[in-house]
């Protein structure tokens, strides 16, 4: 049999109730027992149309003999048994049953993405599922559901946006830090890429004519203000938000270098990692047909990482919504 764990959640009608309910018609359906539930939080709408009522929360790990496709085909039915209508994006629901994880297996199609994308930030799915699930781990993140949730209440408030030039990465790092602060004034800062500066501050006209050199200066460059010892890291409550991510330079440097210089330039990056500030969430702005963009997301989705939100081809104002809807729900 195979271990799925899901996440519920209701915000309208009796939250309990219908929770409760599903989780009983879940373990009457041929090859499934709930071998595990938690207890129910209530928590905050995240994302979606203003004024919804609170949601109730939680999760349960399920023995099944189903495949993926069966699981979640099951969970569509129940939510529709209780009422469930699809509408508005994020939007108040009767009920909601989300397919996180599937043992160790990795889904991505058009009718099925496991590990559940959002999963990995979201308090309200890590929480509960800490209760019962605790030692499972996230397949591609490589993290247990214990170290997800000690990494949401442990990490600096930094997020990191990557991708390869002219994406949209630091208009979308000013809206997001605009929007934060229209919240809660001067709340959050921006931290610009040091790399895009004109002649003569920075630019082109100072760079090193050595390739290897050049690298070397970008990555030393791109740390410096993501060094852990700065004042404005001490800062209770503020949010940083950069337009670049350190590790985008291995991204650069290996398009440019050979593998006898690239090497000293990983021993450096590995170097600076007791220093720097790394980022409690990871936006990967994932451009269609990009090679330097697949290299980019490749090198976020290696184990270790944490948790990465990758933007496919993202609408800038969408992208806005997803982020600012993850940074939320790590709170």
């Amino acid at each position: 049999m195979a271990s799925s764990l899901i996440g519920l959640g209701s915000n309208v009608g009796d939250r309990r109730q219908t929770l409760d309910r599903a989780l009983d018609l879940l373990d009457r359906r041929p090859g499934v027992r709930v071998a595990a539930r938690s207890s129910w939080h209530e928590t905050a709408p995240i994302g979606g149309p203003s004024g919804q009522k609170p949601f109730l929360n939680g999760a349960a790990l399920l023995e099944t003999t189903l495949e993926p496709a069966g699981a979640i085909a099951t969970l569509l039915e129940i939510e529709a048994q209780l009422g469930r209508k699809r509408g508005q994006r994020w939007g108040p629901r009767t009920l909601d049953l989300d397919l996180l994880l599937f043992d160790q297996r990795r889904i991505d199609t058009p009718q099925l993405v496991v590990p559940h994308p959002r999963m990995a930030w979201r308090r309200f799915v890590l929480e509960p599922a800490a209760e019962i699930a605790a030692s499972m781990i996230h397949p591609i993140i490589g993290w247990t559901i214990a170290r997800l949730l000690d990494h949401l209440n442990t990490a600096v408030s930094y997020v990191a946006i990557a991708g390869p030039p002219a994406v949209g990465k630091g208009s979308l790092a000013r809206r997001l830090v605009d929007a934060r602060n229209e919240r809660r004034p001067h709340s959050a800062r921006l931290i610009a890429d040091p790399v895009h500066r004109g002649p003569g501050q920075g630019g082109q006209a100072d760079w090193p004519s050595n390739a290897l050199q050049r690298e070397v200066q970008f990555l030393k460059d791109r740390a410096r203000p993501l060094i852990a010892d700065l004042p404005d890291w001490r800062r209770p409550g503020g949010l940083a938000i950069s337009d670049y991510w350190l590790d985008q330079s291995l991204a650069y440097a290996e398009a440019s270098l050979d593998a006898d210089e690239y090497a000293p330039l990983r021993r450096l990056r590995e170097d600076l990692a007791a220093s720097v500030v790394p980022p409690k969430l990871l936006v990967v702005l994932d451009p269609p047909n990009d090679q330097l963009g697949r290299a980019i997301a490749n090198l976020a989705r290696q184990p270790g990482r944490g948790p990465v939100l990758s933007l496919k081809d993202p609408d800038l104002d969408l992208a806005a919504d997803e982020v600012l809807a993850a940074i939320d729900a790590m709170s």
